[in-house]
């Protein structure tokens, strides 16, 4: 069989820039909800968000080519140079024609989009930008990755919703388990703090809108949640096959041993009640290489604070484990940093990597009052503990009833 591991990682969230500043985020429980400061929230319900605050592109990118690109492509190439800097990418001691990027956005250069749409309806289309198309579309950012390291291999990005960057990881995976590709930069970006984006989703009511305690809004797994919060931030991991690990003498931080995927086919939006999509997901990951369930003990879960969506997850992971369900530890990074939508599965796998680095599990924040039904799990409330993490599930679900998981297991 052959193997694949993770060489490399970068990542720019709401609650820290860079690795060693989200690992001890994560420790400490560090959140990265505030108010939203970038436009005026008078007349909106929803005030709060997972702002990048801080971030300068022009330390990552060329200052010029970071003003023709969307803030989500920026996080996108930045987070990907983190990454590519950690595993040494950047000498090029790889065949070109065996490299790929699939780095993915739920949305894309939504910001480009609206503020071009002003631009025609206030000065009409002889002003438009002619950077807009390159700026917008979903796929640039992939594309732009492989252009500055010179990768020739499969480029493409996955549009899943919420499973968008899980999604690509898998992908990604396979590539190289197929023995397509040596090396894959793989991941997501989104940038969706708009007045329009966050209008659209308090719509629906899946917003928190607990305005006055931005911190403790976001709150899985509790009962006094009131719907997720929005958020923006990039996660990008490099992978490699065992071969290229040995030639260019990489250091690896995880192994990926499995990856599944599936749809509820049930709701637009709901998810299936009984979680069985996520548990299809699950056990393909965990099947897929016959790994030891016994051995996984720890899972990374979507959680995005919602009482359908918390509740139907967990259903599917009592499903997975059975009476093992005690030896697993449950977090939701989201508790700390908000929902980054496309980019949340691969920014849930830099966090998954990290604590089987470090040993440790992250708290779920403001997790005071857990749901009843899930009153038994251990949910990790409130404070990190020290644990060694031999196997990790990580779970992404999207809209559209499209669900993602990827094995992460401490390397031997």
């Amino acid at each position: 069989m052959k193997r694949v591991f993770v060489t490399g990682m970068g990542a720019i969230s709401p609650n820290a820039i860079g690795l060693e500043n989200f690992s001890n985020a994560l420790k400490e429980g560090k959140s990265g909800i505030s108010s939203i400061d970038t436009y005026d929230t008078t007349d909106h319900t929803v005030k709060i968000a997972g702002l990048v605050k801080d971030f300068d592109a022009g330390l990552y990118m060329n200052k010029k080519e970071a003003r023709r690109q969307d803030r989500y492509a920026q996080f996108a190439i930045s987070a990907a140079n983190m990454a590519a800097e950690m595993a040494g990418l950047k000498e090029k001691n790889f065949d070109p024609s065996r490299a790929g990027v699939i780095v993915s956005t739920g949305i894309g250069g939504i910001k480009a989009f609206e503020d071009e749409h002003n631009t025609i309806l206030n000065s009409g289309p002889s002003r438009v930008s002619p950077f807009l198309v390159p700026m917008m579309i979903c796929n640039i950012a992939s594309g732009l990755i492989a252009m500055e390291y010179e990768m020739m291999g499969p480029n493409y990005c996955i549009v899943s919703a919420c499973a968008s960057s899980l999604h690509s990881i898998g992908e990604s995976y396979l590539k190289i388990l197929h023995d397509e590709c040596d090396i894959m930069v793989c991941g997501g970006s989104e940038a969706p703090l708009i007045p329009l984006t966050v209008a659209g989703f308090a719509k629906m009511k899946a917003l928190s809108t607990r305005n006055d305690e931005p911190a403790r809004a976001s709150r899985p797994f509790d009962v006094d949640h009131d719907g997720f919060v929005m958020s923006e931030g990039a996660a990008v991991l490099i992978l490699e096959s065992e071969e290229s690990v040995k030639k260019r003498g990489s250091k690896v931080l995880a192994e990926i041993r499995g990856f599944g995927a599936s749809a509820d086919a049930y709701h637009l939006t709901a998810p299936h009640p009984e979680g069985l999509g996520g548990y299809y997901a699950m056990t393909k990951a965990i099947n897929q290489n016959n790994f030891p369930i016994e051995r996984i003990n720890y899972v990374n879960a979507h959680g995005t604070s919602t009482l359908l969506g918390d509740t139907a997850e967990m259903r599917g992971v009592r499903k997975v484990f059975g009476d093992r369900i005690s030896n697993v530890s449950i977090n939701s990074t989201k508790s700390m940093i908000g929902h980054l939508l496309g980019a949340a599965g691969a920014m849930g796998s830099v966090a998954t990597v990290l604590q089987i680095m470090g040993g440790f599990i992250h708290p779920t924040v403001n997790l005071e009052n857990v749901i009843p039904e899930l009153a038994d799990l251990d949910l990790v409330p409130l404070k990190y503990k020290n644990k060694q993490i031999d196997g990790a599930l990580v779970n992404s679900f999207g809209f559209g009833g499209q669900n993602a998981t990827v094995l992460f297991v401490k390397p031997e």
